[in-house]
């Protein structure tokens, strides 16, 4: 893993008249050639200190470089996995010196890859390193088949000079994994890992309110910074001359068809999940450093381990630069009284696995001791400080000399895991198992679709979420069941409340939900409405908004580089996910009139008058897919997701951190917050009868006034509303 920056002329004619690239100067002849042109020396500095500011993505190393014609730079700093030598430093360049590009990630399945490239294609390979593949199959596919061939996850800028034209592709992988984002500054198009990256490139950040107010950072290419767009997942940038710069899709998630069910035995089904998924496993076990694995209390990250265990005493597979038969695991633990501590259980997992553990206890005081640092890195806010608990937990792996790490994201994503997944589910009889319970029994399947919405808004009112109750729709433009699950997306967005009076004006009339709903196009909200299970609707949705824009951002890729860790993700390999998306809704949740009565341990969300909810086995075909790694206590728990506690003592270090953070001239100093609603908030947030929601805007605001002060964002104005394109 590693950060790149990267700066692209936008304007058709090249500064100083060049129109080839015949020569690629690294940074250092541009600093010692007295005959270089002032510009390049100006731009080759910009990009060298852009390039420190996100150093702790890649403190191995950095190299700039700049074109010949002094259009395009490039920028990388390495956190060096593979092929440790000189040869796997970037920016990287074809043989003949036409193609360049800085990579971000990891590229699996790389020796099939490469001898195809060398025998087939006859590319001559410069280093041993996965992301030279970028290149060589650049050079042969061109763009976007380049896109179809890479696995893994990444970020990536590639400039073109063949054949006397210029083009550039910035783009990301299918989950957005990786990070990718960019602004115009006059006539020039920045690209970086992170938005920071941009200050000493001219940047002045101010507000997205808009995006900020109407949850549009969460649901479309907007971040929380006025002009910073994101490269969606999927997708990549190509600019031209000719054609500007476009956001093109190369990639999408399909699921099976539910007017045309394909038939599969159960047994071939699970089998198929099993296989994908060791093979998933096997892949990212390859580095030239130490692998470790996150360890939590639950079933995902404790099937790779179990995975990992097999593989390496079975068949003697190496883990990473080693040869192992013990795996070392990584896990946090809250305060046991909290109820929110799941480490006791993580240590019963490494004990049958016989692996190793080192176990960070989260406190009040690293809570509060590391919340800026983590903010500072996230670039959002976020509803929990389950983030900050991921920035200690990277810190303790780094410290103990490992810099790769297998994690569990995307399993509750595509095997149905989270509880708003059920209602959906419930929503419609699935005609692929019809000889189910619940596609037999409408009228039970029915009772326990409303008592499933009840339910969870139950859930949501008793963590400090937004439990919608029935309100007008917005125009269905993608069905019922698309419009209901945007009420659970939109369950941690901030009420209109926390916001300033001027902003409450704006969004007077105005229902978050169009945010959502419109952030699909036209022809996957033709899918919602008739090809799809709602199930199947519902997963997309999260899987657009949530996973990639908050979880694999605040739980993912940032709380882990800002350690220099890279997380390895065996749930979103792409060749799983497109097999599961093809299974049938009843093989991720599966009914049991028993089940509630066997759920054990309900720990901090569920109750026990949750009855429709927990009938149903979530992610049940995963269960059976890896049964032989999973030890019997985690095949029958329920799910629990990864959050922090919101209580904590009045006068103690968090609320001592927020008052101390949450000043009214820093809130005030916004532009776009209620001082009001958070001076109320740091009254209600703390004690025995604290407000979870007066804790939860006070994480949010906290979130906004150190990114505000940490990165100079200039004091939200009415101009900061209006709609930016890019």
């Amino acid at each position: 893993m590693c950060g790149i920056s990267a700066c692209i002329l936008l304007a058709k004619e090249s500064i100083n008249g060049h129109d080839g690239c015949t020569e690629y100067p690294s940074e250092r002849e541009i600093k010692s050639d007295p005959q270089v042109n002032g510009i390049a020396k100006d731009l080759a500095t910009q990009l060298k200190a852009s390039i420190d500011t996100i150093s702790h993505r890649g403190p191995d190393d950095s190299d700039v470089w700049i074109s010949a014609n002094e259009q395009v730079g490039l920028a990388h700093c390495r956190l060096s996995i593979n092929d440790l030598s000189s040869a796997g430093r970037q920016p990287l360049h074809s043989s003949d010196g036409q193609i360049h590009a800085v990579v971000n990630g990891e590229i699996y399945d790389y020796d099939r890859l490469r001898y195809e490239c060398e025998t087939v294609h006859k590319y001559v390979f410069q280093s041993d390193s996965d992301s030279e593949l970028v290149l060589a199959l650049y050079d042969i596919f061109g763009a976007p088949s380049l896109f179809t061939h890479l696995r893994g996850e990444f970020s990536l800028v590639l400039y073109d000079n063949r054949h006397g034209s210029q083009r550039v592709i910035a783009g990301r992988d299918r989950y957005g994994i990786k990070p990718l984002v960019y602004t115009r500054l006059g006539s020039k198009l920045l690209v970086a890992s992170e938005a920071k990256a941009f200050l000493r490139m001219g940047w002045k950040p101010r507000w997205d309110v808009r995006a900020i107010a109407d949850a549009g950072w969460m649901f479309d290419d907007r971040t929380l910074f006025r002009g910073v767009r994101k490269v969606l997942p999927g997708h990549y940038l190509d600019i031209t001359e000719q054609g500007g710069v476009q956001q093109v899709k190369y990639w999408d998630a399909e699921y099976e068809d539910k007017r045309k069910p394909e038939t599969r035995s159960m047994d071939e089904m699970v089998a198929g999940v099993r296989e994908r998924l060791v093979e998933s496993v096997r892949l990212r076990l390859r580095a030239d450093v130490p692998i470790g694995i996150y360890l939590s209390g639950g079933i995902d990250s404790s099937a790779i381990a179990g995975i990992v265990t097999e593989l390496a005493r079975k068949e003697k597979v190496k883990i990473g630069n080693e040869e192992a038969t013990r795996v070392t695991c990584f896990s946090v633990g809250f305060p046991e009284a909290s109820g929110y501590d799941e480490s006791h259980i993580a240590e019963r997992t490494a004990e049958w696995l016989g692996v190793r553990t080192i176990k960070k206890t989260i406190t009040e005081d690293t809570l509060a001791e590391d919340f800026g640092h983590a903010v500072f890195h996230c670039e959002h806010h976020h509803f929990d400080l389950n983030f900050v608990a991921k920035f200690a937990l990277s810190n303790i792996t780094r410290e103990h000399g490992v810099k790769v790490v297998l994690t569990g994201e995307g399993a509750d994503e595509h095997f149905a895991g989270y509880p708003y997944f059920a209602s959906e589910f419930l929503r419609e009889a699935d005609e692929a198992l019809s000889d189910s319970r619940l596609s037999q029994d409408s009228d039970l399947r029915n009772d326990m679709f409303k008592s499933a919405q009840q339910e969870m808004k139950g859930i949501w009112q008793k963590g400090g979420a937004t439990a919608y109750e029935d309100r007008p729709a917005p125009a269905s433009i993608a069905g019922a069941g698309a419009t209901d699950m945007s009420d659970n997306l939109l369950a941690w967005h901030p009420m209109a409340t926390l916001f300033a009076p001027w902003i409450q004006t704006q969004q007077n009339n105005y229902d978050c939900r169009k945010t959502v709903l419109n952030s699909y196009p036209c022809d996957i909200q033709a899918k919602m409405r008739s090809r799809w299970h709602p199930l199947h609707t519902s997963m997309y949705m999260w899987n657009k908004n949530s996973l990639t824009n908050v979880l694999l951002s605040c739980l993912g890729d940032r709380m882990e580089m800002a350690h220099s860790v890279e997380a390895r993700t065996p749930f979103l390999d792409h060749h799983l996910t497109e097999y599961v998306n093809r299974l049938p809704p009843s093989v991720k949740l599966r009914y049991s009139a028993d089940a509630a009565n066997d759920a054990g341990e309900l720990g901090p969300i569920w109750t026990k008058s949750s009855v429709a909810l927990l009938s149903l086995n979530e992610k049940w075909i995963l269960r059976q897919a890896v049964r032989p790694y999973i030890t019997d206590e985690l095949y029958r728990r329920k799910k629990h997701p990864f959050l922090a506690p919101t209580r904590w003592a009045k006068g103690g270090p968090l609320c001592r951190m927020f008052e101390t953070l949450l000043t009214q001239e820093a809130v005030e100093a916004l532009g776009f917050v209620s001082w009001e609603t958070i001076q109320e908030d740091r009254e209600n947030a703390w004690g025995e009868t604290a407000d979870p929601k007066a804790f939860r805007r006070l994480v949010y605001c906290g979130a906004w006034v150190t990114l505000s002060q940490r990165m100079g964002v200039a004091k939200a104005e009415g101009s900061d509303w209006e709609t930016t394109t890019q």
